[in-house]
């Protein structure tokens, strides 16, 4: 099956993501191919969720995994209030309060006085935290190497370009998404 280019922009950095379309009708093909991604999604987060089971099994004392997006969300993003890490994790800010505990009290992140109000705090990450971080994306680089190190170059290279172009879609589609799941909750699936 073929595979359609984005059109180029002009712009040297890459092709422009194209906004997902809105709600509304999708052809049949284009559900078989959402239909088919969705079952490989499934697929592999369930086999992650295994995977990360087992972990914890071995390791109960270890830190949770939504404690470690919230780690990461502090590196990418830099000092954050709890309601702006909260925004950039899409959770709500009263969820994320155990995790941002869990991560100062094992020392991988500290409170410090914002310097825009000095009556509220950010959170930042120390640098154990950022060891943690670098150890765990160097183990995870490694892992994701040898599961894909039979496949040809152009292939890995081009489906870590389509994996982050997938999840750049995805975050770019979220508040729709969410929209859309929330009001067919509240009509009873009447939709």
């Amino acid at each position: 099956m073929g595979h359609a280019e984005p059109a180029e922009t002009g712009d040297p950095s890459g092709p422009e993501e194209a906004a997902p379309k809105a709600c509304g009708e999708v052809a049949e093909a284009e559900l078989q191919v959402g239909d088919e991604i969705g079952r490989h999604l499934i697929r592999l987060m369930r086999v992650m969720g295994n995977a990360h089971a087992q972990v914890v099994k071995a390791n109960p004392e270890g830190m949770e995994k939504a404690a470690f997006i919230l780690l990461c969300a502090v590196v990418e993003h830099g000092p954050l209030r709890s309601g702006e890490l909260a925004e950039k994790v899409h959770a709500d800010p009263s969820t994320i309060s155990r995790q941002v505990a869990q991560l100062v009290k094992a020392g991988l992140v500290e409170r410090q006085a914002d310097p825009a109000d000095g009556r509220a705090s950010v959170l930042v990450v120390t640098d154990a935290g950022l060891r943690l971080l670098e150890r765990n994306r160097r183990l995870r680089g490694r892992h994701i190497a040898l599961i894909v190190s039979d496949w040809p170059e152009p292939d890995r290279r081009r489906f870590a370009e389509l994996l982050g172009r997938y999840a750049t879609s995805y975050e770019n589609y979220l508040p729709t998404l969410i929209a859309e799941l929330v009001a067919e909750a509240r009509s009873g699936g009447e939709n």
